[in-house]
């Protein structure tokens, strides 16, 4: 199986021995502690919901952000994040993104993380990290921006070139720096060929995405007793929007009574629903649907997930 590994600094996890000096100075001179933080960016599906962007999800370490997924809205949502004080998801702070696959309400905030942090001012290359066809649909972007590309180039303070970094991956470890550990696994998302969930590890936490999917056992083994679960659902009650809607749901999502049975087999921490498909009959999201059906059998801590909220 092929990996693709970016990063000269792996995680330590050694502890430094602490001299006989006094405490006053061993305090000083010991880094602060990890922190991580899972910001949701977007919480929503291709219908366009106002109050739910399209997919998007920050983990935030040491003040570094890495996203998955770039669904539309993903930039002001990030400098909305970053009025409510996390820093890292300023716009021209944005150098990291995993895309779990290429459907549409995943990617069409891509264009705009090439191009908006570039002109708020952001010099390093945007790392991507993506599905076979990331490289494309990159060089296509670049394309199709490329007047605008050059004007902003020569012209209008004279910017340094925009400059995109995409990586193919495959199933492993597909990124690692001193803040964490990055592994891809293989979702389960109808006839799509290549989707892929994330597992972030970090010094105090190990958060999971689940990309789009159906059940299956490598999403199971990449988020046993993690602390945070981060999955996508539908109401196994919803009703059917289409004629063929039962079929297709069930090879491309996970039902609330599934995503019982997956969190009750490997116990997450917290359980963070969303990417969810269903409206209510007065045309609000029926978020008490959802927790009845999940807490039916599973008697973990769930929570719905909404734009911008903080974990």
């Amino acid at each position: 199986m092929r990996r693709l590994i970016r990063g000269a600094i792996a995680l330590s996890t050694g502890v430094a021995a602490i001299s006989a000096a006094p405490l006053l100075a061993a305090q000083r001179t010991q880094p602060s502690p990890p922190h991580t933080r899972v910001v949701l960016l977007g919480t929503g599906t291709p219908r366009p919901l106002p109050q739910r962007s399209g997919p998007g999800t920050a983990i935030v370490v040491n003040d570094v952000a890495y996203l998955v997924d770039c669904g539309p809205g993903i930039v002001r949502r990030a400098a909305a994040a970053a009025e409510k004080g996390v820093t890292a998801l300023e716009p021209k702070r944005l150098r990291t993104v995993f895309v779990t696959h290429l459907h549409s309400d995943h990617t069409t905030g891509y264009p705009d993380l090439i191009l908006a942090p570039w002109v708020m001012g952001r010099t390093e290359p945007l790392r991507v990290y993506g599905p076979k066809g990331i490289v494309a649909m990159t060089d296509h972007v670049l394309q199709a921006w490329k007047e605008d590309i050059a004007i902003r180039t020569r012209g209008e303070g004279g910017r340094t070139p925009v400059a995109v970094e995409p990586h193919e991956i495959d199933a492993g470890v597909v990124y690692q720096d001193a803040n964490v550990a990055v592994t891809a696994f293989r979702a389960r998302h109808g006839e799509i060929q290549e989707a892929f969930g994330y597992s972030f590890k970090t010094r105090d936490r190990t958060i999971v995405i689940s990309g789009d999917t159906s059940p299956n056992p490598d999403l199971i083994e990449a988020c046993r007793r993690c602390d945070v679960l981060i999955h996508e659902v539908y109401a196994s009650t919803a009703m059917a929007p289409m004629s063929n809607w039962l079929e297709y749901r069930e090879q491309h999502h996970t039902s609330t009574r599934q995503l019982a049975e997956i969190a009750t087999t490997t116990q997450p921490g917290l359980l963070i629903l969303y990417h969810i498909a269903q409206r209510g009959p007065d045309g609000t999201i029926a978020e008490d649907q959802y927790l009845r059906e999940i807490k039916a059998t599973y008697k973990g801590k769930v929570v719905i997930g909404h734009d911008l909220d903080i974990y």
